[in-house]
């Protein structure tokens, strides 16, 4: 672990050593992911100017929902970077490289795609729970840092967890995206209630794909949805499990991975 630490901060450094030499193109990312972000905040707005609740939820809570998501989802980004994958590491064969090193091969592929201005995103995040909490006149405990804390921690296990389990399928495959984007497309669902999707659709959100717990069940404890705490007291539980899963999924297909040979 602390091979790994020493790792980060020199990829850390030469991360901004290079994306500062073009300090133009860095600024400009910052803002098309800020504009992104802006961009479904304001579908929600437009949304809600002509319904007035979306199943009992009031605007302003789906706008806090959306502002929690955004921040494990910034943290998994920064350091889970897998939607190149199948195409560097598989096709391209880098992966042969990986492996001859000695030190763990998923902490590797993590420090090589490292993207610390994924930051922003937890900052967007946070402002976007700080205006619908001022709307929506939220009271919180000291604790509730903490608490805030480990759900956030836990959303982004789960995040890791899937998408590591979802890169690991390229050990067996030679597609160059995988199902990378069905699952990307499907974990927007978690930006919003389950309870206005059918039985199907809960179920998978809540304990196939999991997406539910990284917006909707956490956020509900801030949000005093009394009859979805037992859920967000399973976020953590959550996190570890499908943690472990996406851990052991890579670890299956790195043993099964024959090399990039022809």
């Amino acid at each position: 672990m602390k091979q790994i630490v020493r790792l980060f901060v020199d990829y850390l450094s030469q991360y901004f050593k290079t994306r500062l030499a073009y300090r133009t193109d860095f600024l400009g990312e910052i803002v098309s992911n800020l504009v992104f972000e802006l961009i479904n905040l304001v579908f929600i707005i437009v949304v809600f100017q002509h319904v007035p609740t979306l199943h009992d939820w009031t605007r302003d809570e789906i706008i806090f929902i959306y502002g929690f998501f955004l921040v494990p989802y910034a943290l998994f980004s920064m350091f889970f970077s897998f939607w190149d994958f199948n195409e560097r590491y598989i096709i391209r064969g880098e992966m042969d490289r990986i492996l001859t090193r000695p030190v763990h091969n998923l902490a590797q592929v993590c420090l090589e795609s490292i993207s610390p201005d994924r930051i922003f995103g937890v900052i967007s995040g946070l402002l976007i729970m700080g205006y619908a909490a001022l709307q929506l006149h939220l009271d919180f405990a000291w604790y509730d840092v903490f608490v805030f804390i480990v759900l956030v921690i836990s959303s982004t296990l789960i995040y890791a967890g899937v998408y590591t389990a979802v890169a690991a399928i390229s050990f067996f495959s030679d597609s160059r995206t995988g199902i990378s984007p069905m699952i990307y497309n499907l974990q927007n669902y978690g930006r919003y209630p389950v309870d206005i999707y059918n039985g199907v659709i809960r179920f998978i959100l809540t304990w196939i794909l999991p997406f539910a717990f990284v917006g909707i069940y956490p956020s509900a404890y801030f949000l005093g949805k009394s009859s979805l705490y037992v859920y967000t007291l399973l976020t953590p539980l959550i996190g570890i499990v499908f943690f472990a899963i996406g851990m052991a999924v890579w670890s299956y297909g790195v043993k099964k991975y024959q090399g990039a040979g022809s």
